[in-house]
């Protein structure tokens, strides 16, 4: 099973932003329940979609620079970055087909 990389605010541009494919950013914290619950459909896409996207986990709390900066106000968000920019957004916890769903067309071509 994949694992995500983590990332920070130490290195957030540089994995995501500046990534030459599309990323998968899943904001989450350790206290947060829906987060433990979405978890394993994030980890079954990374291992569907692996060498197509790209998937990183930032912890919310240790990184309040990068949470901030992108808006996040909710656990869990998902934001689907597609040549640097913020394509898709999903707040709280979201169905796996619901996931494919919103980020499929972002992916093709």
């Amino acid at each position: 099973m994949a694992s995500l990389i983590e990332v920070g605010d130490q290195n957030f541009d540089s994995q995501v932003v500046k990534a030459d494919m599309p990323v998968l950013v899943d904001f989450g914290a350790e206290w947060c329940h829906p987060c433990k619950q979405l978890d394993p459909l994030v980890e079954e896409l990374a291992d569907e979609w692996q060498g197509k996207v790209k998937f990183v986990h930032v912890d919310a709390d240790e990184n309040a620079e990068t949470t901030i900066a992108w808006g996040v106000r909710g656990l869990p968000t998902l934001i689907l970055f597609v040549d640097g920019l913020p394509k898709e957004r999903m707040t709280g916890f979201v169905p796996k087909a619901k996931i494919v769903e919103k980020l499929t067309p972002h992916l093709i071509g």
